[in-house]
Parts: structure tokens; sequence; C-alpha cells
């Protein structure tokens, strides 16, 4: 068999031809505008608002008035040495904690529960959301009948075991308590969902690795599961935070009747956000002096988020490796 070498020199590839200017800014520039309504939007109802407020807490910002002199800092002194302010931000503390750490703790066992192999399991989650898409103001009204002291069923049932009647809306750790349980019960699966998607997205075969070693479902949970969701537990947890903190419908609504913006006869369960409208809006008017409570609600929410996130950093641990749930 004869073999015909192919004797034609081989042939140079074409040269790619480099892409135009436009491509190139295309390439450059058009992520910048992809993401520049975002902040576009952000800076006309986020950062100019808050600008707006600092500015407006610099100066005796009188809603009936006219004039509105520059005061500097004497909103924010008069403030620190306000009684009543530190009676709201003891209130809101005292509000968050007893509503937070449960609502995260119930919702991480719940998604855990609807993370298993459940009948209707699309129902179940579903169903969890129900409390969520309820109006608040229709919520508060409901649990204002619940924890009435005379015909609410809360102390119906205390009566039941001995207890006597509780005030829910006269005793202020009563009332934050029962403000606690209202929004416990409108966030908790809210919360189970987010969770429940970082849950699914969690490799089998760390579970696999787990089961092999001889960790069970527990020691699987705590040692696998729990470290991987702590940036989605991190999440929520600052959502948690931000809310909790701005509370104001649910204590608002709970405490119906004359002035009830003051939370109750003697400010039991007044949140800062209350006391913030109490002065910008009526019956003080006094929006420089509300604007300054706003700016230490901001300062407030960050310095707990980031203690948050500090706290649950140094307690999660490592990413969980393969054979180490033993």
């Amino acid at each position: 068999m004869t073999v015909q070498l192919d004797a034609r020199p081989p042939v140079a590839p074409a040269p790619q031809r480099s892409p135009g200017r436009l491509s190139r800014l295309d390439t450059r520039y058009s992520p910048y505008l992809y993401v520049a309504p975002f902040f576009l939007i952000f800076g006309i109802f986020g950062a100019y608002p808050l600008a707006y407020t600092f500015w407006v807490s610099l100066h005796d910002w009188d809603l009936l008035g006219a004039d509105h002199p520059f005061v500097g800092a004497e909103n924010y002194t008069r403030l620190l040495a306000d009684a009543d302010f530190w009676h709201a931000l003891v209130n809101t503390l005292g509000i968050f904690v007893i509503s937070t750490v449960p609502q995260l703790l119930a919702a991480l066992w719940l998604a855990n529960l609807l993370n298993r192999g459940l009948r209707a399991r699309t129902g179940w989650r579903m169903a969890v959301l129900v409390p969520n898409v309820t109006s608040t103001a229709a919520v508060a009204i409901v649990f204002g009948v619940l924890f009435g002291r005379e015909f609410g069923m809360i102390n119906w049932m205390l009566d039941l075991v001995g207890v006597d009647a509780i005030g829910w809306k006269s005793n202020r750790f009563a009332s934050w308590v029962a403000i606690s349980a209202m929004v416990d019960w409108r966030w908790t699966g809210y919360n189970a969902l987010i969770l429940l998607a970082a849950m699914q997205a969690i490799p089998r075969d760390l579970y696999e690795a787990a089961a092999i070693d001889g960790a069970g479902r527990a020691r699987q949970f705590w040692s696998v599961t729990v470290p991987l969701l702590k940036p989605t537990i991190i999440f929520c947890t600052i959502i948690a935070t931000i809310g909790g903190l701005q509370l104001f419908t649910e204590p608002r609504m709970f405490n119906s009747g004359t002035n009830p913006i003051r939370g109750g006869p003697l400010r039991e369960s007044q949140t800062l956000t209350m006391y913030m409208f109490e002065n910008a809006f009526a019956p003080h008017y006094n929006f420089g002096y509300g604007s300054a409570v706003a700016w230490l609600l901001f300062a407030l929410i960050a310095i707990v988020a980031a203690v948050n996130v500090l706290l649950l950093r140094r307690l999660g641990g490592d990413r969980p490796q393969k054979g180490a749930a033993r």
C-alpha cells in the first residue's frame, strides 16, 4: 500500500479579530449599569432620608412652626438625659431578647422537621407561612383579646391550673411576653422557610459519611447541619434584629385604647419607635427630637447586629469535613 504525503506547507490559522471598542466598553461597564438601579433607588429612598433625618436632628424642628433654629447636639444630650427614652430602650431590648431567641430556635427546629420525608410536604411548608401573610393589625387585635385580663383565654387556661389572672397590659414583663408571643407566632414560619432552603442545599454525602461514622440524627444535626447553616443563621439573626428593634405595630395595637402610643398607662411596653413617633408627631410635634431618637435607634441596630454576628462566628466553628462527625 502506497502512502502519499502532503507536501504543502501548513496553513497558518486565521488571526482572531480583536473585540471592538464598543464590545470592550460593554464588557467593562455594563455590570455597573445593571446594578445601578438598586443603588439609585436606595439613594433616593434610603440614603437621602437617612442624611436628611440627621440634618433635622441638629435643629429645633417644630412641625407647627416656621423657624427651625440650629441647635447642634442639644437634642442628643437632652435625649441621653431623658428617663422616658431609657425606659423605652429597656422595653425594646427586653421584647427583642424574649422574642428573637425563641423565634430563631423554633424556626431551626421547624425547618429540620420540614426537611424530612413528610407526606404532603408542600402543604406543610405553605402552612407555616400563613401567619406571615396575615394582617399585622388583625394579629394584634386577636392577641390583645387572648391576653385580656378579665375574659382572655390565656388567663382562663392559667386559672384551670390554679394561677391567678395576670394583667398582661398593666404589668411590664407580662406585656413583653405577650407581645413576644405575637411576634414569634408571626415570624417563626418565615425564618423556618429561609433555613429550610439552606438545609436543602447541603450535600447529602456529608450526612451519609456521618452516618457511616456512627453519628445519629441528632449528632448529624448539630455537627453537620448547624455549622453549614451559619451564614443563613447570621442572615436571619440580622433580619430579626432589625425587625425586633423597630417593633411598632404589635405593641401599638396591643395597647389599643386611650393614648396607645405610650404603650400603657405607665409606658409598660412602649418601644423606641413608639417613643420616636410620640415626639416627632402627635402630641409633641418635635421633629428634631424625634429624628435624634431615630438616629440613636439606627446606631443601636448596627451595634446589636454586629455583636450578634461576632458571637455567631465565634460559636459557629469551622465547616464540617467528612469523618469529623464522630
